[in-house]
């Protein structure tokens, strides 16, 4: 029998919804890895029978608890995900059996040491670079390790079998979702990006996976036909804008909504939750652990030092998506992304010709008015 927490009844319906499903699942015996992270590899978790699920850290309400125990001048995301974990607030976090963090930034892997005082937390250490042989092998190292702690966690044996299977399972979801998001090259786009970001984001938290793919890939399919029917040959006017940097989870609302609310498109994301990492795809040819590997270590993050591979993705997504303007989201004290921004800046404006506007916010709305007026005056330049 699987306790529910002791607020349960203070808890807004879906959260209360969130929660019973989660629940039931367990008392069916399922196995639950909580996840951060786009370099969180979920073939691995697949072979192992076990649900990966993404973690709650996009709301303002839990900041306030994590403050008791994080400083003040941190992250959102980081605050957020330690708040709900230790006010309890997640049914993803209460409920699983072992939590999968990531050495991406500082702050996270500090998070991390406090979150293992509460539920079993296994961290891959990632490798900083991606040009040099033993970053390979470094990571390659460390997958060998994660499916070492799946095995002994959940006493099963992935085999070389299970893994291929797992890899095309998650192939076949990579390509669903592009396909999705690829909907963003039409015009006019027969979605608005906060409904496409939203769509993608919601399928995070599925366990019927295949049931929600499917989904997915039949709204794809009704809107490809809406547009050849209703809106081929009717270019927009609406300026096409790609967003870049960190998660827009948190920040959705008041960034993507109010872009289309004050006139432009949001057609591209290259970000976390974007096309960054659905876009490569793992080798089903090769050995399973070295494809895996090598697939999760080309993942374009401002961690990696040097990121000259992001440059070449925005760019080619400038001219895919015919995007017309850059806007790059970074959370509050995320000096990664906040550091690269002066790359990413010049190469937009200087190599592609294009205007480029930087933000960086947080998950309240203290910044509300000011982000609206620059929004609507870099809209209007456009």
């Amino acid at each position: 029998m699987f306790n529910l927490p002791e607020k349960f009844d203070e808890f807004e319906e879906a959260k209360r919804e969130g929660f019973l499903k989660v629940k039931e699942l367990k008392e069916k015996g399922a196995n639950i890895v909580g996840v951060f992270c786009t370099y969180s590899p979920y073939e691995l978790i697949y072979a192992a029978g076990a649900y990966p699920i993404a973690l709650c850290g996009k709301d303002n309400e839990s900041v306030q608890a994590a403050q008791a125990h994080l400083p003040e001048n941190l992250c959102p995301l980081i605050k957020s995900s330690y708040g709900n974990a230790i006010s309890e607030t997640c049914p993803y976090f209460y409920f699983s059996d072992l939590i999968l963090g990531e050495t991406t930034c500082d702050g996270k892997k500090k998070m991390y040491e406090l979150l293992g005082k509460i539920k079993d937390v296994h961290v891959m250490h990632l490798s900083q670079g991606q040009s040099k042989k033993h970053d390979f092998l470094y990571w390659r190292e460390e997958m060998l390790e994660f499916k070492r702690v799946l095995e002994k966690k959940f006493n099963v044996e992935i085999t070389e079998k299970k893994l291929k299977e797992a890899i095309k399972i998650r192939n076949r979801e990579r390509k669903i979702i592009i396909d999705f998001y690829e909907l963003g090259k039409l015009n006019p786009v027969p979605i608005s990006g906060f409904e496409m970001n939203t769509a993608i984001e919601a399928i995070q938290y599925r366990f019927d996976r295949e049931e929600a793919y499917a989904e997915l890939e039949e709204r794809t399919r009704k809107l490809r036909e809406k547009y050849e029917r209703e809106l081929k040959g009717k270019k927009s006017n609406r300026p096409r804008i790609l967003i870049t940097g960190c998660p827009t989870g948190g920040v959705r609302h008041k960034v993507i909504k109010q872009i289309e609310d004050l006139g432009a498109d949001v057609v591209a994301f290259e970000n976390c939750s974007g096309v960054k990492e659905k876009k490569l795809f793992v080798d089903e040819t090769k050995d399973p652990i070295d494809a895996i590997t090598e697939k999760y270590l080309n993942v374009n993050c401002s961690v990696m030092t040097p990121n000259t591979n992001r440059l070449k993705d925005i760019g080619e997504m400038i001219d895919e998506y015919q995007v017309d303007g850059v806007v790059e989201v970074v959370l509050q004290a995320c000096h990664t992304y906040s550091i690269e921004a002066y790359t990413v800046k010049n190469y937009v404006k200087n190599e592609k010709k294009k205007p480029y506007l930087y933000i960086e916010t947080d998950y309240s709305e203290f910044d509300t008015g000011q982000l609206n007026t620059r929004l609507n005056a870099f809209i209007e330049i456009l």
